[in-house]
Formats: structure tokens, sequence, C-alpha cells
């Protein structure tokens, strides 16, 4: 006990909610708890010895041997019928009564049978007895108000009560306590007060039981400060339910400091606690930060020997359970001799919400075999279980089991069934259940169009929506969003601007909804009304920071994720994982390695564990920023054996041009027993092509597919064409193309179409050009790699034709750009730029460097690499001009001599430029690194690391 009070006291002390302050209470004296009676806790025994059979039995007797005072024989068993819930014994001995010439009290033994009938929760029944009375007495008209109350029907109860004032009837304490519990149940804090005010008039209020239904009625309604002030007034502080009404309603209105406080007084007060005392402060103990306080009581519990029935036992389950403490739940429900269902469904809950989907389903299996019936709530909590631990074949015993007990009809049952199957993956399941349910709720209809477009049916989710809208089911925010998820995944601008319009006429202004129709335009590429979403939030928390940051990743726009990744840092919020991965990779996609390292030194700082997720993302920046060694290092000491990291590494080496090493490391991976994954598969397939690995890259297609039994996705087939292509395999590239398993995407024809422009096959090259035009008519970078093979070609006819369609198509080409990080500055330049405001200078040293190429290196510009129709003097000017050129230039004038020079490109580097840059590094004595649309370019002494194959 005294730990019990030195925790209270630490807790009432320590926490910022006010305090209650119950002057007329209690002192300010320490707390002292009253000692707890070692006589059992119990409520009255529901288990009589007797069973109704016997004492039907026994009345029998008595009937037959026709004894006297018949009326209390009838009366002994009628109280023993309702309290085992015995309907058809209760029914024969009504009918006794009406055939017995020898009850003398028949309002005694009708109000007996109403107040049976009710308790038995068989309310017509008891309406039928109650208004065939010809005479009632005040415990008839309470019986019968009672029985309103105890099934749910108050206002029922509230229309008795009237009649019984029309009527001028003497009401009894008894009337007044059962008609406030029914105010309570309504919320009918006006009729409540009226009633108050009636008891107080008649004198009713002096019993204790009339205070603590007033007091109950104004708690239940919410008014708990008025509640305490009428348990002051009327001074009936020794008695333990009035204590039992407050504490159990702060606990229910959430206000848990308060609840605790009530009980700290009232123990300080000298009042023995009851059953009902401690369930309801066990309740207020359900927050983690009043856990310990929690576990005091108990403790106190434990050690007064007092005994723990099963809604003590059931309200500590409950209340570890809700506090992540699984094993003192555990201790509980194992030492509780009586368990209810109550009991075992508090523990399945309890793992569900811990995430002990294990333990759930093994619990549920003993709850089966000890006998113990499963009901629906136990049902829906191991379905649950099921579906967060994608348990596919315990799921589909449950869906049985409610199949043969006709339980799988029930919406609720049916929702969590179809939320199972969503997890799982079991769309078509999903549909099914749908379809069988007779009466659909909005969250049926919210599970079966999140499951639609979780599993690559947004069209199905769509059409679905639009039947939703139509037959006038409510819609939430939950439904809008998962509608927006089907939209972001078709990247349909439209559909987007159109839920948004409903969204606003239904005016649905929630915080989840704005920040889903943010996510769906920046998906669906309408990265303006992203932005305006984004402005537009009252409040913007790290998700919608990190939102938007991923909306700018995922449209190109690096630099602006960047930016506001810095404004995060500025308004100190905390930030997660999620919003420091997408600024790496903002990072990444920059090359802004200055940004990168700054990002890491944070994470470092912040000690921010390098875990598979965001050690992946620094050797993906690293490498994406040119310093492979760097990569190198974050893979060395992370102590992770993630197949994610393994694959990011060999991504590394394989966009550097290290084939080989990527290859020793997929060994080393072999060796350690971690297994491959398609996309490891595929940084490998890419590290051959970029090395001209060829018999290497077929060996490890054909691991994938009978070592490991993966099947090819498309982009595999991509990487193989492309390497065939590269090597100048071209013909078996073509062959391999048309004996594909699988209809050829756009991307095979590209990557076949790059390969014949490299080695200059033209009759591949028209073919595949056909092939890609056919397939994919609509993105601008085919058309721009079919007219420089014809350009190429000297076929000036055949490009006017291709740049002719894509001007009517409304197609444009993407303008070469390139750029190059100083400072914390990214300096970006596009071809024969001159908007630098070093301009002049940079034109001065890049001629410079073009005469020192010329008269020293033998450079000569190669024109054939002009792919416009213009006369041949204007063609070397054009070369002279290339973004990647003006970038090396800015960047020998800014940095300094010996260090790196890092410059990206968003397309392919020309050959021109590739011989330029090759001998520039050799004359200025200059590392330069280039990374472009394919891979990294590593320029060093008048080579590079591609060897010229790019």
């Amino acid at each position: 006990m005294a730990i019990l009070s030195q925790n209270l006291s630490t807790t009432l002390t320590t926490t910022s909610t006010p305090t209650l302050n119950l002057n007329n209470l209690c002192t300010n004296k320490s707390l002292k708890f009253p000692k707890i009676s070692h006589t059992p806790l119990k409520t009255p025994p529901l288990n009589q010895e007797t069973s109704a059979k016997e004492a039907f039995a026994t009345l029998s007797q008595i009937l037959t041997q026709k004894r006297e005072h018949f009326d209390e024989a009838f009366a002994s068993v009628l109280e023993l019928c309702s309290t085992k819930q015995d309907l058809p014994f209760a029914q024969q001995i009504h009918a006794h009564i009406l055939k017995c010439h020898y009850v003398k009290d028949l309002v005694f033994l009708n109000t007996k049978l109403v107040f049976g009938y009710g308790k038995m929760r068989f309310l017509l029944e008891a309406q039928k007895v109650f208004d065939e009375m010809c005479d009632r007495s005040v415990y008839t008209w309470n019986a019968m108000i009672g029985g309103y109350v105890t099934n749910d029907e108050p206002l029922q109860a509230l229309e008795l009560y009237k009649e019984m004032r029309l009527l001028d009837f003497p009401l009894d304490g008894y009337s007044i306590s059962s008609i406030l519990k029914g105010c309570g149940l309504i919320d009918g804090l006006d009729i409540g007060r009226e009633i108050h005010g009636f008891a107080t008039k008649m004198g009713l209020v002096d019993s204790f039981f009339v205070v603590n239904s007033i007091v109950g009625m104004y708690v239940k309604c919410h008014e708990i400060i008025t509640g305490v002030l009428v348990f002051q007034k009327l001074g009936h502080i020794e008695d333990v339910v009035s204590w039992n009404a407050i504490i159990s309603g702060y606990s229910a209105s959430g206000m848990k400091f308060q609840a605790l406080e009530v009980f700290h007084q009232m123990c300080d007060f000298g009042i023995v606690p009851s059953t009902y005392t401690f369930v309801a402060v066990l309740k207020a103990c359900e927050e983690p930060e009043f856990g310990k306080v929690g576990r005091s009581i108990h403790a106190m519990l434990l050690k007064s020997t007092c005994y723990i029935n099963v809604y003590v036992a059931n309200a500590l389950i409950i209340m570890y359970a809700r506090t992540d403490k699984m094993v003192e739940a555990d201790n509980v429900f194992r030492m509780t001799y009586e368990k209810d269902s109550i009991s075992w469904n508090s523990m399945l809950s309890g793992y569900v919400q811990n995430g002990c989907y294990v333990e759930a389903i093994d619990l549920f299996s003993e709850m089966i075999l000890v006998g113990v019936k499963p009901d629906k709530v136990s049902v829906i909590s191991i379905i649950a279980a099921c579906g967060r631990s994608r348990n596919l074949s315990v799921g589909i015993e449950l869906h049985g089991y409610a199949l043969k007990k006709g339980l799988d009809c029930d919406v609720e049952l049916g929702n969590s069934l179809m939320d199972m199957y969503v997890k799982c993956g079991k769309i078509d399941y999903v549909d099914f259940i749908f379809q069988r349910l007779d009466d659909k709720d909005y969250i049926s209809w919210t599970t079966i169009i999140a499951g639609y477009a979780q599993n690559n049916y947004q069209f199905k989710a769509v059409e679905l929506f639009r039947e939703v809208i139509n037959e006038g089911i409510h819609v939430d925010s939950s439904m809008i969003s998962s509608i927006l998820l089907a939209c972001s995944v078709l990247k349909s601008d439209s559909l987007v601007k159109e839920l948004h319009s409903y969204v606003i006429r239904r005016r649905i202004t929630d915080v989840y909804t704005k920040k889903s129709l943010m996510n769906a335009y920046g998906d669906s590429g309408n990265i303006n009304y992203a932005r305006k979403n984004f402005m537009l939030l009252d409040n913007h928390d790290i998700v919608s920071f990190t939102s938007m940051i991923s909306c700018y990743v995922n449209n190109g726009l690096a630099y602006e994720a960047l930016e506001l990744f810095l404004e995060i840092k500025e308004t100190g919020l905390q930030l997660d994982e999620v919003s420091v991965l997408s600024a790496l990779t903002a990072a990444g996609d920059l090359s802004a390695l200055r940004k990168g390292k700054e990002i890491h030194g944070f994470l470092v700082r912040k000690n921010f564990i390098a875990d598979g997720a965001i050690a992946s993302s620094l050797v993906s920046m690293y490498a994406s920023c040119g310093t492979i060694e760097d990569s190198c290092t974050v893979f060395k000491y992370t102590e992770v054996d993630d197949v994610v990291l393994w694959t990011s590494m060999i991504n590394a080496y394989g966009m550097h041009g290290f084939g080989k090493s990527a290859i020793d490391l997929y060994t080393q991976m072999e060796d350690q027993n971690i297994v491959p994954d398609p996309v490891t598969f595929l940084a490998l397939l890419h590290a051959c092509s970029h090395s001209g690995f060829v018999d290497e890259g077929k060996m490890l297609f054909q691991h994938m597919q009978h070592k490991y039994k993966l099947q090819p996705w498309p982009e595999h087939y991509v990487c193989l064409v492309d390497m065939l292509g590269r090597a100048n395999y071209l013909d078996e590239a073509f062959k391999f193309v048309e004996e594909m398993s699988m209809k050829p995407t756009s991307a095979v024809w590209s990557a076949l179409l790059g390969a014949c422009r490299i080695h200059s096959n033209r009759k591949l090259g028209d073919i595949a050009a056909k092939k890609l035009l056919e397939l994919d008519p609509q993105n601008p970078g085919n058309y721009v790699l079919a007219s420089n093979i014809y350009a190429e070609a000297g076929r000036w006819e055949d490009v006017e034709e291709v740049r002719q369609s894509m001007k009517i198509k409304g197609l444009k080409k993407d303008p070469a750009c390139s750029w190059i990080e100083v400072g914390s500055k990214i300096h970006s330049f596009t071809a024969h730029d001159k908007s630098h405001p070093e301009s002049n200078i940079i034109y001065q040293r890049l001629a410079f460097i073009t005469e020192k190429l010329e008269k020293e290196g033998g450079y000569i510009a190669q024109t054939k690499y002009v792919l416009h129709n213009v006369d041949d003097k204007q063609k070397p000017k054009m070369l002279y001009g290339h973004s990647e050129r003006l970038a090396i230039s800015y960047g020998l004038l800014s940095t300094a001599d010996g260090t790196p020079i890092r410059v990206m490109k968003n397309l392919r580097v020309c050959g021109d430029c590739h011989t330029y840059i090759k001998l520039a590094s050799k004359l200025l004595e200059r590392d330069i690194i280039v990374r472009d649309a394919n891979r990294f370019h590593h320029f060093k002494d008048g080579s590079c690391s591609c060897n010229d194959m790019w």
C-alpha cells in the first residue's frame, strides 16, 4: 500500500492536469489506505445449487399437498427462474399461477412475473402481464420501469414515469433511481434535473441509492462536477457507490487524472473500495503514463489477500494489455480461476493490439481445446490477427467456422473477414463476402474499395465509388483516401480533380483528406495543385512535409525537395525516417554530394540507427553523387544482412562500371545465405550490360529463373537486350526479343534501337523504331531516339517526318541540361546557355580549354554527332556549346586545383563530348566525373571507366 501511495502521489503531482478540490470531503493529511476486509470481494453468485427443475418439482409437491402460503412458493421459484434465465420454467409457473385457486395476492405474483420477464429480457411478456393487471402497486410500476431500463429501452421507461406522474401515483426511491438510470442512458440531462428536483421536493434524497442514482445520472450526462457537488451537499460520503460513480464518470470521460485523484481521496477518507471501485480505477490506468499506478493497485490487491474476482481480473488484463504489458496480463489471466468470455476476449484483443499475432492464434486454439465456445468478438479478434500477420490458412479456417455457424452474414464479422483477405491479397474472396452481406454499412464499402485500390484493381475501385455516390451511402475521409490511392496509381489528374470537387461540395475538410489530395496530385504529376494543397494546410506537421518532399522527388524536382527539407529543420519539427529517406533520394537525384553529406551528418548527430532502409539510401545517395568509395564505407560498417542493402551496393558498382565487383558481391551474398530478389538480378544485369560481361549476364539470367525460381520482369528483358546490343550482338538480341515469353514492351524496343544507333545497324534500327513508335506513341523520347538514328544516317526527310509527328501530337523534346554543385548551390546549364551571371568568364575559359585540347591533344570535333541539318562550318560551334562542357568550364573556374569535378546531365553524353572530356582530364590534370542518363563516367588521365561502352 505504501508503494501505491507513493506512485499515486508522484503521478498526481507531476501531471499538468488541474486537480479537483474536494474541500468538503477530506483534509490534506497524508494518504492512508483503509484496511480492506479479508472477506472475498464477491458479487452475488450467479449459480444456485438448486436447479429450476428441482424447485419446480418441490412446488408441484406443495400444490399436490394443498398447503397454504402458495404465494411465497411461487415467488421463490420465479426468482430462481429469472436468476437462471430459464424462460420455459418461468412460463410454466405463470400458467400455474393463472390456474391456481389458492393464490391470495395476485398483484404480488404478477409483479414478480413482470420483474422476472424483464430480468430475462423478455419485455413483451413483461409488458403483457403489466397491461393486463387491474390493480398495480408501486412495486409493479418499478418492476416495469426497471425492465425497460435493463433492456435498453429508456424512452419507454420515461413514458411510464410520465404516466405515473399524470395518474398522481405515489413514487418511491426505487422509482426515482430506475428512471434516473434511464436518463443517463439517453444523455437526458434536462429530464434528469427535473427528476432531481422532484425527488428533492418529495424528500426522497435521504436514501443512499437515490443519491447514488442522482450522482450517476449527472456523471453519465457528462456533468461530473455537478455530480460531485450533489455528492458533497447531500453528505453521503461514506457510501462507496457514489464514489464509484464519480471515479467511473471521470474515467469514462477520459479524465484519468481526476479519477485517480478521487480514488486517492476516497482511500484517504477511509472508504473501503468495492469490486466496482477497482474496475473503475483500473480503467483510468489504461493510459501508458498511469501504468505504474495500475501496477501498484494490483500490488495492493495482492498484499491485502483480497479476493480478485473475474470483474477485477478482467480490468487488470485490459489495463496491462493497453499499456503493452502482455506478460503481466497473461499472469493475471492464468491466475483467474473463473474466466468468462470477457477474460478470453480481452487477452485475444490485447495480443492483437500489441502485435503478438502468433500468441493470439495459440490462445484461440487453447480456448477451443478447453471447451470455451468462441463468440463473435473472439472470432473478429483472431481474424484481425490473421490479417495483420498475413496468415491466410488460419484465416480461411475461421471463415469456414463463420460459414458453419452462420456468422459470415453479420456485417461486423463480414467486414473483418474482408479486411483480412485484403491484407492477404485475396481480392476474389473479398468480393464473395461482400456480395453475401445482407446489410452492408459504409465500412463494408470502404473496405472493398480499399481492397481493390490496394490490389491493382483501380478501375473497379472507381466504379464502386461511383455506385456509393449514386446510392447516397455515407462517404468519409477513409473512403476518399482509398479512391485517391487508386487515382494515384492510375496517374489520373482528371479523376483527382473530380474527387477534389466532390470533397469541396461535401465540405470534407479534415487534414487526412487534404494530405491525401496532395499526394494524389503529386502522383498524377500535377505538382502545382499538390503544392497549393500543401500551402492550404492549417498546420504543417512532419507527415505533410514528408509527403510534399516525396511529391517533389517523384516529379523530378529534387532541388525543391531539398529546400523543403531544410525548411523542416528550421521549424524544429522532429524528422522521421521517411523524411530523411526522401531527402537522401533528392540529394542523390541531384548528385548534390555536399547536401548528402550534410544529411548524413545530421543522421549521425541525431543518433538515427543506420538500419537497412537508411543504410541502403546512403549507399545509393553516395553512388549517385559519384563517390563509390563512400558507398563502400557505409556498406562495410552497416551490421545488417539485408537484401536491399546488398542490392543497393551491387547497383552502385554497376552504375559506376565496376561489373566484376558487382558479381563478386553477389557471390558473397550467396555465401552468407542472403537470398537475392528480382531487384538484385536487375542490378546485376545492369552491371553486366555496362561492363560488357555478356556471358556472365546470361548465366545470371539463368540463375534467377532456375536456381531461385524467379519469373523475369519486363525490366529484366530490357537489361538483357541492352547488354547484348551494347556488345554488338544485335542479331542475337533481335532473336531474343522475337522469342520472349511475354510481348516485348516499348522499353525492350528502345534498348534495341539504342544499340542499333551505337553500332549503326540501320536495318534493325528501322524495325525497332517502327515497333517503338507503335507501342508508345506519346513518349517524346522515343521520337527523339528515332530521329537521331535517321539524322546519323543523313535521312533528313525521315527526321522531318518524325519531328512533324511530334508537333502534331504536342510532344516536346526534353532540353539537354547539365548541372554542377559548387559550395552550397546547384548551377545548371543548357546548350549555349548565357543566363549564368559569370557567363562571359565561362565561355572564355571554355575557349581556352578547347584551344589547348586542339593544339596539345589533337582534338578534332566529330561533327557526325551534330544531329541537325546545318552547314558543316556551324557544326563544330554547336558541339562547343554543349551543356556538360559549360558545367565543366565553370567547375574549373570555381574549384580548387586537384579536386574532382562532378557534373550531372539529364541525357546521354554524346560521343564527341566523351572524347573531349577524356582529353581534358589528361591535359588539365583533373579527375572529371560525369553522370549521364545511362551511367557514371570516371575520366582520369585520358581514359574513361566505361571503356567507351555507354
